[in-house]
């Protein structure tokens, strides 16, 4: 059986682990009989101090290959952070983006392996042979694309890295518009159309729909071969919040209401056969989606587990 996940960040990659839980996948990511495929959202991705920071990439790598601290959900476990220090008292900017000095490492690797020439997806297979992270973890696109948000301060209307507007201002400045920076110029990294094509079922995560999913979707021709298969998503709304962080944010900022309705009804019946929502949600209703409910929390590995495989035999039935 093969499986495709497009995902973000720490929803989508404890899903991920739940996913492989329940399907009994250990280290290696393929073993015969079922596979993984992720699709990993890069939009998150910045340069900062002359290094390619992946986000996203490295917390779906660090969750399934057992570094991450999982108090935050993202960064390495152990951490330390001599660097940071460091480079705060030589006056580099900027500081409200923490690096670990383990992860650190990852940062090199990775911007040394891009100077030479090689593509993001041979730097992430190569990272991932440390990891063993049991799935094969694809970008969505070789193409550098970033997402930006313009805002309005005190300094005009202006645009800034995604980044920087949720780790240093928590989103709590409105987002006017959302924007793929290079995104409609990106082509699918390698292997991701043919991941699809060849998919049994593909799930989505409870990522944020707008900056993870809705990044992936962004990149041409993965919108359109995803509807073509068949899609089970897993709200990341329950009972008219966010599940984890501040997707309402993302959500207002494109005009849809923060609900496991508007949620569904913003994928489309195109994409979605089917939704997976909270039974605080149990009411929702998308004319072309087949709609059920159940408890949506993941509170340990256990319940993210079985929240895991009740949407792949969702998809499976749909098939």
């Amino acid at each position: 059986m093969r499986i495709v996940v497009p995902a973000g960040g720490i929803g989508g990659a404890r899903f991920l682990r739940g996913l492989k839980t329940t399907l009994g996948i250990g280290a290696d990511h393929d073993d015969g009989k079922t596979t993984i495929t992720v699709i990993g959202n890069t939009g998150d991705d910045i340069t900062l101090f002359g290094l390619r920071i992946c986000p996203d990439l490295d917390t779906v790598m660090y969750t399934l290959g057992g570094g991450i601290n999982e108090s935050q959900g993202w960064g390495r476990t152990d951490e330390t952070f001599v660097v940071k220090e460091e480079l705060a008292a030589y006056g580099m900017q900027p500081t409200w983006f923490g690096l670990g000095d383990r992860d650190v490492a990852t940062h090199i690797v990775r911007a040394q392996m891009m100077a030479a020439g090689y593509p993001l997806s041979a730097v992430t297979e190569a990272l991932c042979d440390r990891w063993r992270p049991g799935v094969r973890l694809l970008p969505m696109t070789d193409d550098r694309v970033e997402t930006h948000v313009l805002i309005d301060d005190e300094n005009g209307r202006r645009a800034i890295h995604f980044q920087e507007w949720w780790v240093r201002h928590r989103a709590a400045i409105p987002a006017v518009r959302i924007i793929g920076v290079g995104a409609a110029d990106a082509e699918p990294a390698p292997g991701v159309l043919e991941a699809i094509h060849e998919a049994d079922a593909v799930l989505l995560p409870p990522s944020n729909p707008v900056v993870s999913i809705g990044s992936i979707l962004s990149v041409p021709g993965i919108r359109e071969a995803l509807t073509a298969t068949t899609v089970v998503g897993v709200s990341p709304i329950i009972g008219g919040a966010p599940v984890r962080g501040m997707a309402d944010a993302c959500l207002s900022a494109i005009g849809v209401e923060t609900s496991a309705r508007a949620v569904a009804e913003h994928y489309g019946p195109e994409l979605l056969d089917g939704w997976l929502v909270d039974e605080a949600d149990d009411g929702a209703h998308v004319a072309g989606i087949e709609i059920r409910s159940r408890p949506l929390y993941m509170k340990d590995t256990e319940s993210t587990a079985a929240i895991a495989r009740a949407a792949l035999d969702f998809a499976l039935e749909l098939k």
